[in-house]
C-alpha cells in the first residue's frame, strides 16, 4: 500500500509489526482541536511521508486557510513509525488528531477503538462531498456501513521490471499471461542474464491476497483469514525452491542492500509493489525501469483492486463540521491536485484528476497502468481487513525471508505464521 515514502517495506514491516502490536490503545476522554473568541477554529492535522510531502501539503493548507479564513490548521507529519508510535500515544490519551491520514490496515482496528468519526453524518449535513471520485473509491474507508476514511490517491499492484534486463531475455509480459509463464520467466533471465529473476515475491501478503482472489478466496475476511494452511504451504514450497535455485533472489543480499531496491541494485530484474512507488526506482538506478502486468490463473482475473490513502477524522475532535469541511476541500480542489500531483497515488477525485497532468516519464506510466485496469474491468472491490491485520502482514513478510533463509522450513514457516496470525486476529 503506499506512503511508506521510499523506505522499504520489507524492513519496515518487520519493525512495524512487533512495535505497533506491542502498543495497546483506548480511547477516552476529550479529543483535539481549539477555538478562540472570535470563532477561528484550529485543526490539528497529522501525516507520515517525507519533506517533500510535507512541503506539498503545507502548500495545500495554506491554500485552504486563505479560503476559509476562520480555520487554522496546525500540522505535524512523522516518518512512517513515529507516525504511529505518536498517534498512539495521543489516542490512547483521548488527544488524537482532528485529521490525520490513514490506510486501510488499521480501519477496523481503530474503529474498534472508538478513535475513528463516522464522517456519514458530515455528507448528509454538506459539509463533506463523496460524489465525483474514480472507479468506485468513495466506497473504500467504508466499513460495516460507517464512512472511515476518504480516499486522498489510488494505487494498485503491479510488476515493476528493468526494462533493459528484460528485453535482453527476450521476455514480455503481457496482459493475460498466466503464473505459469512468469515462472517460465523468470528461470530463463536466470539463464540467459546471470541475474535472479524476482526478488522475492513470496513474501508480499498484497500478491499473495491477488494470487488467492484469482481462486476465489482471499487473504483476510472480515474476521480472520481466508485460507488454508495447505494453501500458503503450496505459495512458499514454490517460493522457497525459486531462492535455493537462484531463479528468485538471495534474501540475504537483498537484505544487506536495503532500503535500496534489489531491483536498482541489480541483483534481480523485477518485484511486485504498488504501482505509484515506481518514481523510487529511476532515482535509486542507472537502468529504466516500467511497469508489467501481474499473472493470471486463467489469462483474464488478476484479482485487483485499487487501495489508497485515505483522510480519517477523530470522533473525539470538537469540531466535525470543520474537519469534514477540511477532508472536503483537500479530496476535491483542483489547485490542491495540481500540487500534490501523485505524492500518494493517482489522484481519487475526477476534479483533481483532470487538474493534474503529469509531464514526466514515471507519473505518465502510472496513470496509463491504472487507466488500463480501469478500462479492463478486472477491478474488484478490495478485501475487509479485520482488526490486526497489519500484525498478520508484518508476520507474514517476516517469516517468509526467515523460510527463504533456511531459517526455517516450509511447513514450520507456515504453522508459526497461523498461530502468530490468529492471535492478532483474535480467531
Amino acid at each position: 500500500m503506499p506512503g511508506t515514502d521510499g523506505v522499504d517495506r520489507r524492513g519496515l514491516l518487520k519493525i512495524a509489526g512487533g512495535t505497533l502490536a506491542a502498543l495497546g490503545l483506548t480511547a477516552a476522554g476529550c479529543g483535539g482541536g481549539s477555538g478562540s473568541a472570535d470563532g477561528t477554529v484550529t485543526l490539528r492535522y497529522a501525516w507520515w511521508g517525507s519533506e517533500d510531502r510535507a512541503k506539498r501539503i503545507n502548500e495545500t493548507i495554506a491554500l485552504f486557510e486563505k479560503k476559509h479564513p476562520k480555520i487554522k490548521v496546525k500540522t505535524d507529519f512523522q516518518p512512517y513509525l513515529d507516525f504511529w508510535k505518536k498517534f498512539n500515544t495521543q489516542a490512547s490519551g483521548g488527544n488524537p488528531p482532528d485529521v490525520f491520514q490513514n490506510a486501510i490496515g488499521f480501519l477496523r482496528k481503530y474503529d474498534a477503538k472508538n478513535v475513528l468519526l463516522d464522517l456519514n453524518q458530515q455528507v448528509k449535513a454538506g459539509n463533506l462531498s463523496m460524489g465525483n471520485f474514480r472507479a468506485g473509491l468513495e466506497k473504500f474507508g467504508e466499513v460495516d456501513g460507517k464512512l472511515l476514511g476518504v480516499p486522498v490517491g489510488s494505487n494498485s499492484m503491479a510488476l515493476v521490471i528493468d526494462k533493459k534486463v528484460f528485453a535482453r531475455a527476450g521476455v514480455t509480459p503481457e496482459p493475460g499471461w498466466t503464473w505459469d509463464d512468469f515462472h517460465r520467466a523468470m528461470r530463463t533471465i536466470r539463464q540467459t542474464q546471470g541475474r535472479s529473476g524476482d526478488t522475492g515475491y513470496y513474501g508480499v501478503m498484497y500478491l499473495y491476497d491477488l494470487y488467492l482472489r484469482q481462486q476465489g478466496k482471499a487473504f483476510f475476511t472480515e474476521d480472520g483469514l481466508g485460507f488454508t494452511e495447505a494453501d500458503l504451504t503450496d505459495w512458499w514450497t514454490t517460493g522457497y525452491e525459486g531462492v535455493k535455485a537462484g531463479v528468485y533472489a538471495d534474501p540475504k543480499k537483498i537484505a544487506q542492500v536495503r532500503p535500496k531496491s534489489g531491483v536498482t541494485a541489480e541483483i534481480g530484474a523485477c518485484e511486485f509493489t504498488w504501482d505509484n512507488f515506481t518514481v523510487r526506482y529511476s532515482s535509486e538506478g542507472t537502468s529504466d525501469y516500467g511497469l508489467a502486468p501481474i499473472p493470471t490463473m486463467d489469462g483474464r482475473k488478476t484479482g485487483q483492486y485499487l487501495g489508497s490513502l485515505m483522510l480519517s477524522a477523530s470522533r473525539r475532535t470538537k469540531h466535525p463540521e470543520e474537519a469534514a469541511r477540511f477532508i472536503d476541500f483537500m479530496v476535491h480542489d483542483p489547485e490542491v491536485g495540481r500540487i500534490m500531483g501523485y505524492d500518494r497515488g493517482v489522484l481519487t477525485t475526477t476534479e483533481q484528476y483532470a487538474a493534474f497532468e503529469p509531464a514526466d516519464d514515471v507519473n505518465k506510466e502510472i496513470a496509463a497502468y491504472e487507466k488500463r485496469l480501469v478500462d479492463s474491468g478486472v477491478l474488484e472491490k478490495i478485501t475487509p481487513h479485520p482488526a490486526g491485520a497489519d500484525v498478520a502482514e508484518s508476520a507474514f513478510l517476516r517469516i517468509a525471508e526467515e523460510m527463504a533463509m533456511g531459517k526455517r522450513s516450509v511447513g514450520d514457516a507456515v504453522e508459526q505464521f497461523f498461530t502468530e496470525s490468529k492471535t492478532a486476529l483474535g480467531a
